[in-house]
């Protein structure tokens, strides 16, 4: 009998995880070539991704223009380098407040007013943080800024990956995600640019807000996607309000909500495990001056721009989760390398291959994160999934600096290291290795054993709304009725059929008639009951 069980989840392991189209899914594996689909896409496409993209780069400049004055900040305000630094975990915090309520909105009422009304406020919080006369003020305004970055991820990836054609799905979900780390290259320019000409921090917040005036007004020219549109009218037509559709979403997918939270959770613990700390072990236990320490901060960003569309574009033929996998599996095997190789260049390499990895993984959440998704969620859904996984690895940093504190370097002979202050050095090489460790192993098994099958590459208009007469997980596509049915069978499945020609929506549920809604909203009843 336990062989049977470990067999037939054997079985359903393989089928899942090393996922494969087939007509009968009602997707099908791109045949169109990638350069051919890029050139394809038309101006409202590149619209929705440009605009999407770059929100993901203002928040990644604004979090690090933070974090690259926090010595600046505390000076001025007359406080330890620490108390600003619960500026950022408050940030954090509150990130997944804000997908909530952002994601409710986006999903209830349309995306493209929520991510006008989001920068806006950004380019708002921004100029005030530069004009912060105390902490406090500050802290607030932080808090505020990360209820407004909360809500950018989720609102962001839905309209942008509703829009794109299938094809180049997986490289610009890659291409999408390190946004974050070009925001970071950004500010790290912009500060040294700043600090060369003696200028105030006050300064970095300043420019971050002007720079995103070119993105409030190219949101005003997003179109609401066909899929959120088709959805809306879906269950506009059968009389279901969002809550019923959420409730049902959350009941039928719970698990997959489950198996979204742990795999961005983790793969952002790895992502913050390995990078947050990583400068302050570069000068600290290293001793590198602060040109190389910027050299290599380039040199690993660079190294997860790459990996991010390289793995993201992989993702699209080999599959999300197997891609997640080899990332995890080879960003821990690179640790070595990555914290005790014997030289600069040597070190550097290991950095540039530990967040080739590391940011692959993560390219190909935004893909993975909306095909998982509930049809009716997928603004709240991949938004929340995302910020709690943030929430769960804010700690990362803290955890790695008072084990490096607790257990300071020591040479050969067992006498601890002290620096020019007489002062324990931290072994932040050691604690750095063995958390990212962890967490890779336990990415690695969440995306491999989870069991969740991904459905890469589906279309979204496939599926529009939840079918409330399923007791697992499905929703209901616009052709899972066929016009004019034969049978009563077919006539009570409770489901809805889309003609895609004249965009008229056929309806067939037991507590309606059947019914053609045409875009004028008249029904044709008598035609509609003759067949």
């Amino acid at each position: 009998m336990i062989g049977t069980i470990f067999k037939v989840y054997w079985e359903q392991w393989k089928k899942n995880f090393f996922y494969k189209e087939s007509k009968k899914d009602g997707y099908d594996t791109p045949k169109v070539g990638l350069l051919k689909a890029i050139k394809s896409m038309n101006q409202t496409q590149w619209i929705a991704f440009i605009a999407a993209y770059a929100g993901m780069i203002l928040e990644a400049l604004d979090f690090f223009t933070t974090t690259l004055s926090v010595t600046q900040i505390a000076t001025e305000f007359k406080v330890e380098p620490s108390a600003v630094t619960s500026a950022i975990t408050t940030t954090m915090m509150l990130r997944p407040v804000g997908a909530l309520l952002f994601g409710a909105v986006g999903d209830r009422l349309g995306r493209r007013w929520p991510l006008v009304a989001g920068v806006l406020l950004f380019s708002v919080v921004n100029l005030g943080s530069g004009f912060a006369p105390d902490l406090q003020t500050f802290i607030a305004l932080r808090a505020l800024f990360g209820i407004i970055m909360g809500a950018e991820w989720g609102l962001g990836t839905s309209i942008a990956f509703e829009s794109l054609p299938i094809e180049v799905r997986g490289l610009f979900s890659g291409i999408y995600q390190e946004g974050w780390a070009v925001g970071c290259l950004l500010a790290t320019f912009i500060s040294f640019v700043l600090t060369e000409y003696n200028k105030s921090w006050r300064a970095l917040f300043w420019v971050g807000s002007a720079l995103s005036i070119p993105t409030i007004i190219l949101r005003c020219f997003l179109k609401e996607t066909e899929a959120f549109v088709k959805s809306k009218e879906a269950r506009r037509v059968i009389g279901r309000s969002f809550l019923q559709e959420t409730w049902l979403s959350i009941k039928h997918n719970w698990y997959r909500l489950i198996y979204m939270f742990l795999v961005m959770g983790f793969l952002n613990f790895m992502g913050h495990a390995t990078q947050d700390l990583y400068p302050t072990y570069l000068t600290t236990q290293l001793g590198y001056s602060n040109s190389d320490r910027t050299i290599t901060i380039v040199i690993y960003n660079i190294g997860a721009i790459v990996g991010g569309a390289f793995w993201g574009s992989m993702s699209n033929r080999w599959g999300r989760r197997l891609c997640i996998a080899i990332c995890c599996a080879c960003a821990g095997a690179v640790i070595p390398l990555w914290t005790y190789s014997g030289n600069k260049s040597a070190l550097q390499f290991g950095s540039f291959l530990m967040q080739f990895f590391v940011q692959g993984g993560l390219g190909c959440g935004p893909a993975h994160l909306g095909e998982l998704s509930p049809p009716s969620l997928r603004t709240t859904a991949p938004g929340m999934a995302y910020q709690l996984g943030n929430l769960l690895s804010s700690a990362s940093s803290q955890i790695e600096a008072v084990l490096g504190e607790k257990y300071p370097l020591r040479r050969s002979d067992g006498s601890i290291v002290l620096d020019t202050k007489g002062s324990p050095v931290a072994d932040y090489g050691y604690t750095q290795s063995i958390l990212s460790g962890i967490v890779c192993g336990i990415a690695f098994f969440v995306a491999v054993f989870m069991g969740v099958s991904e459905e890469r590459n589906k279309d979204y208009l496939d599926k529009v709304i939840e079918d409330s007469r399923s007791e697992r997980s499905a929703a209901v596509s616009p052709c899972d009725i066929e016009r004019g049915a034969d049978s009563d069978e077919q006539m009570n499945e409770g489901k809805i059929q889309s003609d895609m020609n004249d965009k008229n929506i056929w309806i067939q549920h037991n507590e309606h008639p059947i019914t053609q809604i045409t875009d004028n909203t008249q029904m044709d009843l008598k035609s509609i009951h003759s067949k």
